[in-house]
């Protein structure tokens, strides 16, 4: 599956968009403040953005919660639906732009869109391509008990099961290395 530099930028922010969403607590809330919300812009090189609010906030924060059904989506047409309606609320508008040194690629969002309509369409559309190429099970949440970060699988053969392999990945596998160790001395 060919994925082009702003669909791979797009999947990145999704990703991390999802991830900020607290797991247990209010309080470890990954977007807790408009400053936050603005570092997040900032960091992902989201362009075309105005002056964020608490608006712009709470608005993220819906569809933050909205892109994580789609990676919870048990099947392609359940994620197909949940992202027709994130990327129809937020008005696409597709055109052709090459803007900050880039070559040319599309932008979904309307000119003046909101931030949160911008994550909608064109994090919704990248999500989409995944769901058109018949690879909607590319988009997973980590397999370690403790974690649930979501993240999507670029391998070639499918097989990714952690967010990251140096951290859950290697603590799983040294885990039941020890447990093997134990029982073979047992």
């Amino acid at each position: 599956m060919l994925i082009t530099h702003d669909t791979r930028c797009a999947l990145d922010t999704v990703v991390d968009l999802v991830n900020t969403a607290p797991e247990d607590e209010p309080a470890s809330d990954g977007l807790p403040d408009v400053a936050a919300l603005g570092d997040f812009v900032r960091n992902h090189e989201i362009s075309d953005v105005g002056t964020l609010s608490e608006f712009d906030l709470s608005a993220v924060r819906k569809i933050r919660g909205r892109f994580a059904s789609v990676f919870a989506a048990p099947d392609a047409r359940t994620a197909a639906g949940l992202i027709n309606e994130l990327v129809a609320a937020a008005g696409t508008t597709p055109r052709l732009t090459d803007h900050d040194g880039y070559d040319w690629h599309v932008h979904y969002f309307a000119p003046g869109a909101s931030v949160a309509d911008h994550l909608a369409a064109d994090c919704g559309m990248a999500l989409a391509f995944f769901v058109v190429a018949g690879e909607q099970e590319r988009l997973r949440r980590c397999e370690a008990p403790d974690c649930r970060r979501a993240f999507v699988d670029l391998s070639r053969n499918r097989s990714r099961r952690y967010c990251d392999s140096r951290t859950c990945g290697n603590r799983l596998h040294v885990a039941a290395y020890r447990a093997r160790r134990k029982e073979a001395a047992g």
